[in-house]
């Protein structure tokens, strides 16, 4: 199948039904860039409005309405030896009592340094003067903050939140090697890519990962007829969906009624023993608590699907 190489002249801060950048067709790979969430590029020169600008849109040739969008994450690999996060957790994740407890840095030090080796597949914290931690280091784990497909109705959506058609989950599972599924909603799918982080805990609680310039290898194909409700993905090890919302509750609603429908269509679970398997077996990670959607991942282990 083709592997086309793009470089972007221009990037969207929203994902919509905006002009696509390139076609392409089911089984087709693509090897593209991004920025990072400041607009920042390669060179670490700002070459956009900050946001998290996105990459594409793709339009996949074939994709309609009532299709799945099936993306394969081949690579991703941080394109320049230096990212950033911010130093301080987000007010909304402690008590409200602890707010002005926390470390609230000045204006000139908002912002953490952090050198990337792609070789060694470290992270390292950079000249650490106002911590003890050190030149503290981190094991390498990139993953994409952003992305999915234009959602419904003729909607734009800000890269800074999330919903059915995808958006601003930040999981870190959104790995290398990991096949993410949307639902389609126009036609050609429109698929947005962006916001890399090298390295972030769960729930994004600081308001960033490492954020870094990607260099990213994905492939799509194109499932007709099958319809899904929110994003899912799976890894070698599990089947997870994702729902996002806000309150975290509904969030977990959403994606824990997408994987009880997962399991019944395309695992042949009878409702009640869906229901049980799920009892028992469920697990939950954490996404996203930091943006005005939040995200709930729900995952079900393979070795119980056998």
């Amino acid at each position: 199948m083709p592997t086309h190489y793009f470089e972007p002249t221009h990037y969207f801060n929203t994902i919509g039904s905006h002009p696509p950048v390139l076609h392409i067709a089911d089984g087709d790979t693509v090897i593209t860039t991004t920025v990072d969430a400041r607009g920042a590029d390669v060179n670490e020169q700002q070459i956009t409005l900050p946001g998290n600008p996105m990459t594409g849109p793709f339009y996949v040739e074939g994709a309609e309405p009532g299709d799945t969008l099936v993306v394969v994450l081949d690579r991703l690999t941080p394109s320049r030896p230096y990212g950033w996060t911010r130093k301080m957790v987000a007010p909304n994740v402690v008590d409200p009592e602890y707010v002005m407890d926390l470390p609230h840095p000045p204006a000139d030090q908002v912002l953490a340094r952090w050198r990337i080796d792609n070789t060694a597949g470290t992270v390292t914290l950079v000249d650490p003067a106002d911590t003890k931690l050190g030149k503290f280091t981190l094991p390498l784990a990139p993953m994409v903050g952003c992305f999915g497909v234009a959602p419904a109705r003729g909607q734009a959506i800000s890269t800074a939140t999330s919903a059915e058609h995808g958006g601003n989950m930040d999981y870190r599972g959104f790995t290398n090697g990991v096949t993410v599924y949307f639902p389609v909603f126009v036609p050609g799918a429109l698929f947005f890519l962006g916001d890399g982080h090298a390295v972030q805990g769960d729930g994004e609680i600081v308001g960033t990962g490492i954020e870094i310039s990607f260099e990213m290898e994905f492939t799509v194909h194109v499932q007709k007829g099958k319809r899904i409700g929110w994003p899912r993905g799976e890894n070698a090890d599990y089947i997870f969906t994702a729902g996002n919302a806000r309150p975290l509750d509904q969030a977990t609603q959403h994606a824990t009624t997408e994987m009880l429908r997962w399991l019944q269509t395309d695992y042949e679970f009878d409702p009640v023993g869906a229901n049980i398997l799920m009892g028992q077996c469920v697990e939950y990670d954490l996404g996203n608590i930091y943006d005005p959607a939040y995200t709930m991942i729900c995952k079900i282990p393979k070795r119980v699907l056998r």
